[in-house]
């Protein structure tokens, strides 16, 4: 059984949310795509209760624009109370969120605000479903170019199970439209988790990215000894528990069809 009214999707230009936007629209889905761009403001709120006005759903995938973990940390827990509170006002009954596996590891950093962000979105009355996923292949560049520096290119030694961003939108439109869509507030329903198909090393990936798309930048793998969370990244920490949904595609599954849109 598939939901019926509008479901608005909060960072609908996104990396995530175009996809949601995408998959929700090929359903047959009447979306409503809020972002800055399209004069709607999670943080200060700014055009949030016409835009959610008629909502029955709403998926947040909406990031700010720092990983760094006071100004994430502020960013979530903001942009949650506010689509809580301007959404219950509107009457939307249902709100789904992406976070990331084993977010509830972290003392530091993201990670730490990802839970933050959980916990606050739960916190509001309107009945929440969390979906956590693994790093997505489209993060992989990113770390490239963030870690540039001349020749070398510095990438986090990390264990992961990397996932197609829209592996996890097709997975959040499934958790807003299907039968079991609604939880009251506050449930303790477990929360599920998407990955790719199989465990891979971000520094092998990040060399065969370049290599695929004849970068000549040497990849070095780092791990920051003032991070407390240090030891999560190279052991089995991130990887999914046993009951995940696994999906492709692999990573160069990925970079093969990226490499023949571009």
């Amino acid at each position: 059984m598939q939901a019926r009214g509008k479901i608005a999707v909060a960072g609908a230009t996104g990396r995530v949310g175009r996809h949601v936007v995408d998959v929700l629209k090929a359903g047959g889905h009447d979306v409503v795509a809020i972002s800055r761009s399209s004069g709607v403001d999670v943080i200060t709120g700014n055009g949030m209760a016409k835009a959610l006005t008629g909502v029955e759903c709403l998926i947040d995938v909406a990031t700010g624009p720092s990983p760094e973990q006071k100004a994430a940390t502020e960013f979530f827990t903001t942009a949650a109370r506010n689509l809580q509170e301007v959404g219950k006002r509107a009457g939307v009954q249902r709100m789904v969120v992406v976070s990331i596996i084993a977010t509830d590891r972290f003392t530091a950093g993201y990670g730490a605000a990802k839970i933050a962000h959980e916990r606050a979105v739960l916190s509001g009355s309107i009945p929440v479903r969390i979906l956590r996923a693994a790093q997505f292949h489209e993060f992989v560049p990113q770390l490239v170019e963030w870690g540039r520096r001349g020749e070398v290119s510095y990438v986090p030694k990390m264990r992961t199970q990397l996932v197609a961003a829209r592996t996890v939108a097709q997975a959040l439109v499934d958790l807003a439209t299907g039968s079991d869509a609604a939880l009251a507030p506050g449930s303790s329903a477990a929360i599920p988790e998407i990955a790719g198909p199989r465990p891979e090393n971000l520094v092998d990936m990040a060399r065969l990215l370049v290599a695929r798309r004849g970068d000549p930048v040497r990849i070095e793998g780092v791990i920051d000894p003032a991070d407390p969370d240090r030891d999560l990244y190279e052991s089995a920490a991130l990887l999914p528990g046993a009951d995940a949904t696994l999906a492709g595609p692999t990573f160069e599954e990925w970079l093969d069809a990226t490499d023949r849109t571009q």
